[in-house]
């Protein structure tokens, strides 16, 4: 009897050590470890060598998978999910032009520094560099576009990557990383480690908090620059801005992290902004979490931003890369506002009061016919009636998008601006519609733009989302044009473009068409597109000579 008793307690150890080490293919593994780091939505597209991905998923209920119609769509997907949700966006598709059909994406996403994880098969391990069906050499290809790529031709490697890949897509100032897998990975085995987690790593703080807040102290002047990399610490923003009285900035990408209801907001920066005057004016910057790219730098000359600036950054290589900073404050913006908030009490009403009033935008109809800051008039009624989340497309539209509309808080506004993607808009308000539980979801698109992945009316279809498209028609490529219009002495050349009808299409595809071509038809139609389930076009018919 006691050796039968020894034995059955060996047993259960036995057992025991299989429940928390399975044995798994590379199929299952990579399924089990999206699982256990919390993925919900894989937005991609199948293939061969992906097959056995798909065939888990098929298996499963916990990850739910959207058929996107091409993979660069699937990527903006994913960008879209992860900007809404503050989630790491997984894209999942085959090898060859599946791989390099999402590069784009993976270039969009690592300038604008948000996390995403894709993963792509490959051909077998052996026949790497054979110039295989579909072999692509899609890690060198994307070496300079992601914050780290990984090629996996051993299972043994396969867990503990995709672990370091999520951790390091999540960590410092985020990003694109990529997963690229042999065909043979998918089909061997090995164990499954449940017990082991990812984590974030913050970057360490360096600087003085100190002899920062004792230059705005000494400032008569100071202004706030909000960049895209204070999304996760607006609140922190606003408690700083409101105690001291200082104005506030934004760049495009920094919309919605300071609320543009506020009294201390004074708009946006940039070469489509209103608020220059400010930098002009100050005598000190206190940039968080933007970057001065040419789009903002190009407006001033050297002499109007060489002017005492404190640089506050996750990243350390922005800091100085184009202004040099007098303080650098590198670390998370929620944890250094934080630090600095314990400081006594400043006041800069007076100059609030003085540069507020400098900061206007001054719309003017070219003709009698319908303009897009009129259409985004109605607009910014009904995203304030739905809370609802803003997408765009690239182009004029999207300029009169941050000019017009009014954003009180982070993850509302997404928009491609670092790249400047054509074609991202439509598929990233697939992505922010997932996250944000389906909710109706606003993409601006000029009618060009839209065009470069229209397609994805079918994924809006097949799933049902509520995704309202509003389309600025000039029967032009507009920014272009415009360009063409002031620099090229009016020669307009291939930016005149043919549209198909927008309302037949949608109807085609199964969803709602609109069309609007009166001012007084606007409120109806928007109206119209919230009140119909599922995803509707308006097509908006507007100056075709509109300028910004």
């Amino acid at each position: 009897m006691g050796r039968f008793l020894h034995f059955k307690f060996f047993c259960d150890i036995i057992k025991a050590m299989q429940t928390l080490l399975k044995t798994y293919t590379g199929s299952q593994i990579v399924l089990q470890t999206l699982k256990k780091l919390g993925v919900d939505s894989v937005f991609g597209y199948p293939g061969g060598i992906v097959l056995g991905i798909y065939d888990e998923l098929a298996k499963q209920n916990d990850i739910k998978h959207y058929l996107m119609r091409h993979e660069q769509a699937a990527i903006h997907a994913a960008e879209g999910y992860a900007r809404a949700g503050g989630k790491c966006g997984v894209v999942v598709v085959t090898s060859g032009p599946g791989a390099t059909n999402i590069v784009t994406g993976l270039a969009n996403a690592y300038l604008d520094g948000f996390p995403l994880v894709a993963i792509t098969g490959q051909v077998s391990a052996e026949l790497l560099h054979k110039d295989a069906f579909q072999e692509v050499d899609i890690v060198d290809m994307t070496r300079s576009c992601t914050k780290a790529n990984f090629q996996v031709k051993n299972i043994a490697d396969l867990q503990s990557t995709m672990e370091k890949a999520f951790q390091i897509a999540q960590s410092g100032k985020k990003g694109p990383v990529l997963i690229d897998i042999t065909k043979n990975v998918f089909s061997e085995t090995a164990e499954f480690a449940e017990q082991q987690f990812i984590q974030i790593l913050n970057t360490q703080h360096k600087g003085s908090v100190k002899e920062a807040f004792e230059l705005i102290s000494q400032a008569k002047k100071p202004l706030i620059v909000v960049g895209g990399g204070a999304i996760d610490a607006s609140g922190e923003v606003l408690k700083f801005a409101k105690l001291h009285n200082i104005p506030v900035v934004s760049t495009m990408m920094g919309l919605g992290n300071f609320p543009s209801n506020d009294d201390n907001y004074l708009g946006m920066i940039g070469v489509f902004g209103n608020a220059n005057i400010a930098i002009k004016e100050c005598d000190l910057i206190f940039a968080i979490g933007a970057r001065f790219n040419d789009r903002i730098s190009g407006c001033f000359k050297d002499d109007e931003l060489s002017k005492t600036l404190i640089h506050l950054d996750i990243n350390e290589k922005e800091i100085s890369k184009v202004i040099s900073a007098s303080v650098a404050l590198v670390g998370d913006a929620k944890e250094i506002l934080s630090e600095m908030l314990a400081f006594s009490e400043l006041n800069f009403s007076d100059w609030i009061n003085k540069i507020k009033s400098k900061c206007v935008y001054n719309y003017q109809k070219r003709t009698n016919q319908m303009h897009s800051y009129e259409v985004m008039e109605e607009i910014q009624k009904a995203i304030d009636k739905f809370e609802s989340i803003v997408t765009t497309e690239v182009g004029q539209h999207q300029v009169w998008a941050s000019r017009c509309l009014k954003f009180n808080k982070p993850r509302k506004f997404i928009t491609s601006g670092g790249l400047g993607t054509m074609g991202f808009g439509f598929p990233a308000a697939i992505g922010a519609c997932v996250a944000n539980n389906f909710a109706p979801v606003v993409c601006i698109a000029g009618d060009g733009s839209l065009q470069m992945n229209i397609q994805e009316l079918a994924t809006c279809i097949d799933y049902n989302l509520p995704i309202k498209v509003f389309i600025m028609n000039n029967g032009y490529l507009g920014m272009v044009r415009q360009f063409q219009e002031k620099i090229c002495n009016q020669r307009y050349f291939a930016t005149k473009i043919s549209n198909p009808d927008f309302m037949k299409l949608a109807e085609s595809y199964g969803a709602k068409g609109i069309r609007v071509t009166k001012l007084d038809d606007i409120q109806t139609a928007v109206k119209e597109a919230f009140e119909t389930s599922g995803p509707v076009f308006v097509d908006f018919v507007i100056e075709p000579m509109e300028l910004l």
